[in-house]
């Protein structure tokens, strides 16, 4: 990756934190890449000498990396093939202390494979339930909530695959709406042809994310 400035002042303490971004992952298009030894070149000065060069060793393997581009890599593989967003219309309904929001996660074709969900997981704030329907005829068949099957599968030949879900508040303190950093960044698990399942963080557009906030009060009692 490029160079990027951090500049910064190091006084005398045992350790000084400079915060880097790490760069984009440089994903295969089958297949997870392994992790390849990294080097950070700093350019350092004492005082008033001239700046010198200092080449640091990343220990390798290191698990944070391998960690970050297995994740990374793994959404990459899934999205060759289809994007996975959720849908635009939710509708809530249910007794005032029981409400729920109901819609769908969308998967539309990008590339080719057949493309199928397993899992979509909740959040910190939100569980997450996918209706119970019977298999459609259309290509894209969506799910039966029997334990081991599939939610739905966008089958080859298929364009777009709707998985309806229903969302609930997972927790109703007020301090949850006060830290809501991963409430909207929800784990779908998918696979390609049949193969290993992976992960696609899937992530609320802002305006929906607004929405859920709202009923989520509402639901808990926390709001009009």
């Amino acid at each position: 990756m490029p160079p990027q400035r951090a500049d910064a002042v190091i006084k005398k303490t045992e350790r000084t934190d400079l915060p880097l971004t790490y760069g984009a992952a440089s994903c295969l298009p089958q297949g997870l890449p392994q992790v390849r030894p990294a080097t950070v070149v700093a350019h350092v000065r004492t005082g008033s000498e001239q700046p010198r060069k200092v080449v640091f060793e990343v220990p390798h393997p290191d698990p944070l990396l391998a960690r970050l581009l297995r994740d990374e890599c793994s959404e990459f593989l899934v999205k060759q093939s289809a994007s996975i967003e959720f849908g635009p219309t939710w509708t809530e309904s249910g007794p005032k202390r029981e409400r729920v929001m109901r819609g769908s996660l969308v998967v539309t074709r990008r590339g080719q494979g057949t493309v199928t969900l397993t899992d979509v997981g909740g959040t910190t704030h939100y569980l997450v339930t996918p209706e119970a329907t019977s298999p459609g005829t259309s290509p894209g068949t969506p799910p039966s909530t029997s334990p081991g099957t599939p939610l739905g599968t966008l089958a080859a030949a298929a364009q777009r695959l709707e998985v309806p879900l229903t969302l609930s508040p997972a927790r109703c303190d007020g301090h949850a709406f006060a830290e809501a950093k991963k409430a909207f960044l929800f784990p779908v698990r998918a696979s390609v042809d049949g193969g290993e399942e992976r992960v696609v963080i899937v992530t609320m557009p802002k305006p929906l994310q607004d929405r859920f906030i709202r009923y989520a009060q509402r639901a808990c009692g926390l709001g009009s």
